[in-house]
C-alpha cells in the first residue's frame, strides 16, 4: 500500500484521517447529508457506503482508505447519523440513495470513484454501480448482501434456530403467539408501529438478535428479555431496516444478480467471512458467477463483522489493490 506520488503534504497533518472537508449537504426532499472526505484532495477517488441500512459512518472507516493515495468521501445516508432530519424514512428509498451519492460525485467533481461497502453497504454498492456502471472504477464489497427479503428470513428464521436455538426461541416469545408462523413480518410489522410500546421491545429484540448473528464470537447469546420494555434510548437501525426490507429494499426481485452483466469490466473484489450468519459465502459465490471480473477472497475464522480476526486487514487490501490495478491499467493504456 505505498502511496502512489509524494506524500508531503499529508505527512504535515497532525492527523492525516481527520477530515479535509466537512459539509452538509442539501440533496432536496427535506434531506440534508453529512458529508466527510479524507485523504489527499488530489487523492484516487472513492466513496464509502456504511451499512444498516440506518447507521452512520465512524472514524474507523476513514482508516480503510491510505491518506497518501486516496480522496475518500464518507456520507451518512438520509436519515442516518448527522443527516438531517434524523431518522426520516419519507422519499428514503435506494433510488433516492443513488442520486444523492450522484449529487455528491458532481460536488467533488469526480469523473470516476471507487465505490466501497460491506452488508447493507455492498447491497447499495451493487445497485449504484449497475445503475451508473460508467462512473465507477473499481468495487470493494465485504459481506455480500442483495437486498432481498428471503436473505433476511432466513437468516431471522432457519440459520437462527441452527446456530442459536434457545436464542430463536427468546425472539419469538417477544411475539404474541399468533405471530410467530411468520416471525420476520411481524417483527417489521410492530418496528414501524407508531406506538412506543409495541415497536420500543420490538427493535431491541431485533437489534440485539441481529448482533449476535454478526459476531463470530457473540459476547452474548441470549436476549435479556426484562429488559425488553425498560425505557432507554432505541437503536436507530431496526427502524430503517424495516422501511427498507417490508419494501424488498425498493428493488425488483433478484435485481442485482438479474443486472450483474452491467458490472462487466469493472474489477471488483469480495470480502467474505467464512462463518458469516447474515451474508453467507453462498451469497458472495453466486454474485462472483455473473461478475466478469470480480475475486472472492474469504477470511477463515470471521463471521459478518468488519472487527472480526482478518476482516478488516483484507478490506483494506482489497482496496489498496484495486487502486493499483486501476493505476497499471491507466499506464497501459496511455504507453
Amino acid at each position: 500500500m505505498m502511496p502512489d506520488a509524494d506524500a508531503a503534504a499529508s505527512a504535515k497533518r497532525a492527523d492525516p484521517f481527520a477530515p479535509l472537508t466537512s459539509d452538509m449537504l442539501d440533496v432536496g426532499d427535506g434531506h440534508e447529508l453529512y458529508v466527510e472526505s479524507v485523504g489527499r484532495a488530489d487523492g484516487i477517488p472513492a466513496i464509502y457506503l456504511h451499512g444498516g441500512p440506518g447507521s452512520g459512518c465512524q472514524p474507523d472507516h476513514r482508516r480503510l482508505f491510505d491518506p497518501d493515495r486516496f480522496c475518500a468521501v464518507l456520507f451518512d445516508q438520509r436519515g442516518c447519523g448527522r443527516s438531517r432530519p434524523k431518522g426520516s424514512r419519507d422519499r428514503n428509498t435506494t433510488a433516492h440513495l443513488i442520486a444523492d451519492m450522484e449529487k455528491i460525485r458532481e460536488k467533488f467533481g469526480f469523473k470516476r470513484w471507487m465505490v466501497v461497502g460491506g452488508s447493507w453497504g455492498a447491497t447499495l454498492a451493487l445497485a449504484y454501480a449497475e445503475a451508473h456502471p460508467d462512473r465507477v472504477s473499481g468495487i470493494a464489497l465485504r459481506a455480500t448482501f442483495l437486498g432481498t427479503r428471503a436473505e433476511v428470513e432466513t437468516a431471522f428464521t432457519s440459520r437462527l434456530s441452527q446456530f442459536y436455538p434457545a436464542l430463536y426461541e427468546d425472539f419469538l416469545s417477544v411475539l404474541p403467539p399468533d405471530e410467530r408462523a411468520h416471525p420476520v413480518d411481524a417483527y417489521w410489522r410492530r418496528i414501524l408501529d407508531a406506538d412506543p410500546a409495541v415497536h420500543g421491545p420490538a427493535a431491541r429484540a431485533w437489534h440485539d438478535t441481529e448482533r449476535v448473528l454478526s459476531e463470530h464470537k457473540a459476547a452474548k447469546t441470549r436476549l435479556d428479555l426484562a429488559s425488553l420494555n425498560v425505557w432507554r434510548t432505541l437503536p436507530a437501525t431496526p427502524f430503517m431496516e424495516a422501511h427498507y426490507f417490508v419494501h424488498d429494499s425498493f428493488m425488483t426481485e433478484n435485481q442485482l444478480l438479474r443486472d450483474a452483466g452491467k458490472l462487466a469490466g469493472i474489477p471488483g473484489i469480495i470480502v467474505q467471512g467464512r462463518y458469516d450468519l447474515l451474508c453467507p459465502p453462498e451469497t458472495s459465490e453466486r454474485l462472483a458467477k455473473v461478475w466478469p471480473g470480480s475475486e472472492i477472497r474469504i477470511v477463515e475464522e470471521a463471521g459478518h463483522s468488519l472487527y472480526d480476526a482478518g476482516v478488516r486487514d483484507a478490506v483494506m487490501k482489497s482496496i489498496a489493490d484495486l487502486a493499483s490495478k486501476a493505476a497499471r491499467k491507466r499506464s497501459a493504456s496511455s504507453s
